[in-house]
C-alpha cells in the first residue's frame, strides 16, 4: 500500500471518527493510530527505540 492509499484510509477513519463519535472519538482515534505507526516501524525496523547511549 503506498502512502497516498495509507493516508486516505486514515484520513477517512478520522473522519468517520469524528463524524459519528465526536471529538474524544476523534482524538482516541488519531493517538491510537499514532501509537499503531510507532509500533509498526519499530517491528518492521525503520524506528529504533532504544536511547543512543550505551552502559
Amino acid at each position: 500500500m503506498n502512502a497516498a492509499t495509507t493516508g486516505l484510509a486514515a484520513g477517512m477513519a478520522l473522519g468517520f471518527a469524528g463524524y459519528f463519535g465526536g471529538f474524544w472519538a476523534f482524538l482516541l482515534v488519531l493517538v491510537l493510530g499514532a501509537v499503531g505507526l510507532i509500533v509498526g516501524l519499530a517491528v518492521q525496523g525503520d524506528l529504533d527505540l532504544r536511547s543512543g547511549r550505551q552502559r
